[in-house]
This record gives structure tokens, C-alpha cells and sequence, in this order.
């Protein structure tokens, strides 16, 4: 877990995740996309850059992705906001008291999250939704940053096989387990790790896994509906 002692506050991590030029060819492509922009955008200036974390700092619940869209959290400036990914992911955490609203579709759109903090696995757009395994290492130093900050997490929902790997990465969880208490991907797996947390797997609500069935609302309903119900009532 190392490089999470150099910041002593998320907004540090934040300020630090925005100015980051680390990986050449991630911030290449995000550039190259704003600068291009799609057509449905044309009006609109896109950020850019890479994305920081954002939500409730004293969080229970921690949610990790994969990577910013090239035309969501690219164009917008936060994570999962503005691209249909967010719609489900949104929509799911109002449903179960995590979120003010059910959409969201700028920085300033007045979305809240309550008791939740969201973040991802790499910062920037990647090119085909695949980074590099040296981009993905880089990258990793803010999520342990993350981690280390956010010290009341209980449960983390990882959307999609490669959020739940970066995130047992970060959290030094990634070495030698018995097989029969391996940490395993599949939608709506559990593991209760040493410390007590709580990770729970999801399919990544991307428009491949929506559009094709594979993953339906009430599916992402299950997964959320058991973060909350995982939750130690409040004072307890």
C-alpha cells in the first residue's frame, strides 16, 4: 500500500489526481477527445483530465470503477456522471438512500452522496476502455491514498472484475489466500475480509452488460439493497 502517506487529506488526493501527467498515453487520449468531442457535446467544454473521487467523506460505503467514459466523466468532470453507466449506477444509490437524486449530468447538477464515496481504478479515460497493467500500477498509488483516508468504510461494491482486483490490490489484499476463501468475481459474490469489511461484486453497469441482459436493474437493485443492509446501524 504504498503512497497513501503522501496525502493527508482526500482533498489533497484530489488536487494531486487532477494534476497528474503520469501516463502519457492516457492523457494523450483524453485530450484528443475533448478536443474532438462528440457531436451530441459540440457546445459543450469537456474536462479532460483526470478524475478525483467524490462524494461523502465519511463514507461506509465505498463504490470502485473502472475508468472515467471518454464521453462522460471525460466530458463532465466526475465520475460516472453524464453517460448511461451513471444512470443506472445513480438511479440504484437514490433507490437505497445513498444519493439526493437519481441522474446526474454535470459537476453542478446538484447530486449529494450521503454515506457513500465514489471513485475508480484508473483516472483517466483509457483508450478502448482498456488500460495498460503499468497504467493500472500508476495509477493505483491514489486509490490506496483513498483507502487510507477513508477510514470508515465497511462495505465496498466493486462494478466489474477489473474495479474488484484494483481494489484488493490497493488494499493489500491481492496475495496468497486458501482457496476456499479466495476473493471471487461474479455478480453479487460476497467476501468478508480480515478486517471485517464487507466486498461485494457486481457487473459494471456498461451499456455492453445493460443492453445485453446481463445485467438488469434489479440486479444492480440486489447489490445495493445488501450494501445497505450490511451497514452497522448508526452509533452502533
Amino acid at each position: 500500500m504504498s503512497g497513501g502517506g503522501e496525502y493527508s487529506t482526500l482533498a489533497a488526493v484530489r488536487r494531486a489526481v487532477v494534476g497528474c501527467e503520469r501516463c502519457p498515453r492516457l492523457r494523450q487520449h483524453c485530450l484528443a477527445v475533448a478536443r474532438a468531442k462528440k457531436r451530441a457535446f459540440r457546445d459543450q467544454v469537456y474536462w479532460g483530465r483526470p478524475l478525483p473521487g467524490f462524494g461523502d467523506e465519511r463514507a461506509r460505503l465505498l463504490v470502485v470503477g473502472l475508468a472515467p467514459a471518454a464521453h462522460g466523466g471525460n466530458r463532465t468532470g466526475r465520475m460516472f456522471t453524464g453517460d448511461a453507466s451513471g444512470d443506472w449506477l445513480f438511479e440504484a444509490l437514490h433507490r437505497f438512500g445513498f444519493a439526493n437524486q437519481p441522474h446526474s449530468v454535470s459537476r453542478d447538477d446538484g447530486l449529494s452522496l450521503t454515506d457513500c464515496y465514489i471513485t475508480a481504478a484508473v483516472r483517466c479515460a483509457p483508450p478502448d476502455n482498456r488500460p495498460s497493467p503499468h497504467e493500472t500500477e500508476t495509477c493505483r498509488r491514489f486509490l490506496v491514498a483513498e483507502l487510507a483516508l477513508l477510514r470508515r468504510v465497511e462495505v465496498v461494491v466493486a462494478l466489474g472484475r477489473f474495479a474488484h482486483d484494483a481494489w484488493l490490490a490497493a488494499a493489500g489484499l491481492n496475495g496468497p489466500w486458501p482457496a476456499s476463501r479466495r476473493p471471487r468475481f461474479a455478480h453479487g459474490a460476497e467476501t468478508r475480509l480480515p478486517d471485517g469489511t464487507l466486498l461485494v461484486a457486481s457487473y459494471h453497469p456498461s451499456q455492453r452488460n445493460t443492453n445485453t441482459g446481463l445485467l438488469t436493474r434489479p440486479m444492480v437493485h440486489r447489490v445495493f439493497a445488501r450494501a445497505r443492509r450490511a451497514l452497522r446501524p448508526t452509533g452502533a
